[in-house]
């Protein structure tokens, strides 16, 4: 998850959130108590280690009095969150071999695992299954933890490919109740879509998966995803994550999710440019997936059982209704909205919900999903709950003490703030919250208290908003973890609600709105108040045509010195505003290399040249690098028309989107000795091979599966020594450079065109003087291998088992050519996706 506040208190509750839990069923190496000169044979190496608690007296305490389930199924809930999660994946339905390893999972390791049940699991149960709620059988659940998998020697292989396909990008491994939401948002392949809050990406990958759904061979879906996450770090992890894809189709941005840009670009006086497809920066669907204290993934971060307390979701709430607001207010009308979060906390999930529906005043509505995926086992959402505040349980906003009022906020109630209207019109303090290292309002120690008051009251308020079409998944019905759905649908533009004068901590300076101005109306509060404070319907401006929904930019805080309103590199590219802050005009940021089209004309003619590429495939506009020196561009990328337009927008509205990653890479120059020296200084890489390789007619070849075979195993061929004599003098004849290769069917070449679908595996070599070079990473070049002795049937596969033995799978290149033969010397650089 991403997303959080602005300034050094509201970031220090993203602690808790950016520690990799997959290993903390157990010590880690530099745990102080382990005993490292222990003999490996000792059964009880380390005998002061202890696992983790797996219990909470102020959790059980919490839920109970919540009534998140039934007090008679109360012992088994718990005593299955006290288990490990089992692993669960995902296979990416939009691959080339999804068909292949769906069926090598059902016709192979199904059997194969039969006897290797996890321990405590009933006999009858299987090692593996599909997730019967997912569609297509694409999703499957293990009833191995990840712990067994990794240290069970009898499940090496099993593990071993799910190491390699997750790294290939053919699965992903994600947890099953992450796999949900995106199901409930019905993204179609021409939609665009938001994910505020993306790393560390499963779900942008899934997203992904969707849009590319039923696209043929050489094309791409008219959609986009953008993936949005605050820490520049996270966005790496997404970045990684997301390029398993090789998707055109996707823009990955670093910002606070509440503050996410809407680029808008036409006012009341403004008409759009000619060629300008988009004004404003609006979505079909966004996914709401914010942060959380996350005790629902008590299972695989049994660490959070000790640091659990009530204080890390109230401290939360304020931030989770402005991401949704912003969420709503960059949607169309029409649009839906998926929120949800990995917490079992109502204050974070059904809370968040009645507040954002009362401030939408009827402009949003709650949609029941109940009959979509019918075999997905889930739960009403919560009609009452209390707040627990300061060692009392709070059936109601108005038996909050006045002074407590900052702290235990009206909308955390199922009355909401249309009840602390009514009764404190005079004090209108709405979340002016502190948030403190522990994630907490006020003080450090209300959050971290014990439970002393468990006497829960006998009555509570009711919400008069259809919360139970809210979704909760509990880890006792499915085996899974816990999660919170809910899916909005926007109706109507959100209302325009006047700004008020609030009491505040710190002193707001509001300055009027600028309605001839392009810049963004920005609320500012000194650097003591964080971004949390200010919680305010998204307003919308009514705009002329009345029937289009545009946004205004949102009343948030501004910190000095702020990451969002960092200064361009050039000054002069930046405009100054009397009584404004500086506008980004054309500028870039601070530590981000900009995103510039790429139109020399020169090189891209070279290249269309070259590889023969057809007029069928657009060039124009679809290009572009990361380097504003168009005669030192090392790499080319390509986007697709929709990424396109919102490059252009971003361009238009001085780059209000800090982009850290756009495109898919397409070309890349070879800086060898050889590369220089052949007629086109760019090859094609491997990611972007898929998309453009049904419009290739040069520099391409069609090879029988046994010279194919032949050239992964091997890595480099003379052309003597290929089996098929015209495949050979074919290979000769092309020019120098990168080149592609196609297998055939059969052992016979053939001479007719090249016809290419979905199913055609194609490489990128590069043809030297007197052989050809696989330009394909060990791992890729492994996971072909096998793919076809699966396609081709072959039941001995010696030659495979051989070939991997030489094969680093940590993800080294193939092999360094050294140019000792005929200075063949090319530089390989990444591998086929």
């Amino acid at each position: 998850m991403g997303g959080g506040g602005r300034g050094g208190r509201s970031r220090t509750q993203r602690k808790h959130f950016r520690q990799s839990r997959d290993n903390v069923w157990k010590r880690s190496k530099s745990d102080p108590n382990s005993n490292t000169n222990a003999p490996s044979n000792d059964p009880n190496p380390n005998p002061t280690w202890t696992p983790f608690a797996t219990e909470n007296a102020s959790f059980d305490a919490y839920y109970k009095g919540q009534c998140i389930v039934q007090s008679t199924e109360w012992d088994h809930f718990v005593s299955v969150l006290r288990t490990p999660l089992p692993a669960t994946f995902r296979i990416n339905s939009s691959s080339q071999f999804s068909d292949d390893i769906r069926s090598q999972l059902q016709n192979d390791f199904v059997h194969s695992l039969r006897d290797e049940v996890a321990e405590g699991v009933e006999s009858e149960t299987e090692a593996i299954r599909p997730l019967p709620w997912y569609p297509g059988n694409f999703a499957w659940h293990s009833n191995f933890s990840r712990m067994q998998l990794r240290k069970n020697q009898t499940l090496e292989r099993f593990h071993e490919f799910l190491k390699l396909e997750n790294e290939i990008g053919n699965i992903t491994r994600q947890e099953a109740v992450s796999m949900v939401p995106p199901l409930f948002l019905d993204v179609h392949p021409d939609h665009f879509v938001l994910d505020m809050c993306a790393a560390p990406g499963s779900k942008t990958f899934q997203l992904l998966e969707i849009i590319h759904q039923s696209t043929k061979a050489g094309s791409l879906p008219a959609g986009v995803v953008v993936a949005n996450d605050l820490d520049v770090q996270r966005c790496n992890l997404l970045i990684h994550q997301t390029k398993r894809m090789c998707t055109a189709n996707l823009i990955v941005t670093n910002h606070e999710a509440q503050n996410f840009p809407g680029c808008r670009l036409i006012r009341n006086h403004e008409v759009m440019e000619p060629g300008q497809h988009i004004g404003q920066l609006l979505f079909d669907r966004v996914l709401c997936d914010v942060p959380c204290s996350g005790d629902g993934t008590l299972r695989k971060a049994p660490d959070l059982w000790r640091k659990w307390n009530t204080g890390m979701g109230h401290g939360l709430h304020p931030l989770q209704v402005i991401i949704a607001m912003r969420g709503l207010s960059l949607l169309k009308v029409g649009g839906r909205m998926v929120y949800s979060t990995c917490s079992m906390n109502p204050i974070e999930n059904e809370a968040v919900v009645a507040e954002v529906l009362w401030r939408c005043g009827g402009s949003v509505k709650l949609v029941d999903v109940s009959s979509e995926v019918p075999q997905l086992i889930r739960r009403p959402g919560l009609k009452t709950w209390k707040v627990y505040d300061k060692g009392t349980w709070l059936a109601s906003y108005k038996d909050v003490p006045k002074y407590r009022r900052s702290i235990a906020l009206a909308s955390m109630f199922p009355s909401g703030s249309s009840y602390h209207e009514s009764i404190d019109s005079d004090c209108n303090v709405e979340m002016g919250y502190d948030v403190t290292d522990d994630g907490v309002g006020g003080n450090a120690e209300d959050g971290v208290q014990e439970m002393v008051n468990t006497v829960v009251p006998e009555s509570a308020e009711v919400s008069d908003f259809p919360l139970e079409h809210c979704m909760r998944i509990v880890p006792h019905d499915q085996n899974t973890g816990a999660f919170f759905i809910a899916v909005l649908q926007k109706v109507s533009p959100l209302p325009a609600m006047p700004e008020k004068t609030k009491k505040r901590i710190g002193k707001p300076c509001v300055e009027p709105p600028d309605q001839g101005h392009e810049g963004e109306q920005l609320l500012q509060v000194d650097s003591l108040e964080s971004a949390e404070a200010v919680l305010e319907t998204v307003p919308e401006e009514n705009v002329e045509p009345p029937t289009v929904d545009v946004e205004v930019s949102p009343v948030t805080c501004e910190e000095k010195n702020s990451k969002e309103t960092e200064e361009a590199h050039n000054v002069e590219n930046t405009t100054k505003v009397p009584g404004k802050r500086k506008l980004q005009i054309q500028g870039k940021w601070r530590g981000v290399d900009p995103v510039v089209f790429f139109k020399n004309e020169a090189i891209i003619t070279s290249i269309k040249d070259f590889y023969g590429i057809n007029e069928n495939f657009p060039f124009d506009g679809h290009l572009v690098t990361r380097n504003e020196d168009a005669s030192h561009v090392k790499r080319i990328y390509y986007v697709s028309k929709s990424v396109k337009d919102v490059l252009e927008l971003n361009f238009s509205v001085g780059q209000q989107l800090k982009i850290t990653s756009i495109g898919l890479k397409m070309f890349e120059r070879q800086t060898a000795r050889q590369g220089s020296a052949a007629p086109c200084s760019f090859r094609i890489s491997s990611e972007g091979l898929p998309l453009i390789l049904p419009h290739i007619t040069k520099q391409i070849l069609r090879a029988s599966p046994v010279d194919f075979k032949h050239l992964l195993e091997n890595k480099d061929v003379k052309f003597e020594d290929f089996a098929d004599a015209e495949f050979s003098k074919n290979a000769a004849n092309l020019m120098p450079g990168c080149c592609v290769l196609v297998l055939g069917k059969g052992n016979e070449v053939g001479t007719e065109p090249i016809q290419v679908d979905d199913s055609t595996i194609a490489i990128g070599c590069w043809k030297g003087r007197a052989r050809l070079n696989v330009m394909v990473t060990a791992m890729d070049c492994q996971e072909l291998l096998e793919r076809l002795v699966i396609r081709l049937g072959t039941e001995n596969g010696s030659s495979v088992h051989g070939v991997k033995s030489s094969i680093n799978v940590e993800g080294e290149e193939v092999q360094e050519l050294n140019g000792k033969i005929d200075g063949d010397a090319v530089e390989v650089t990444e591998g086929l996706k």
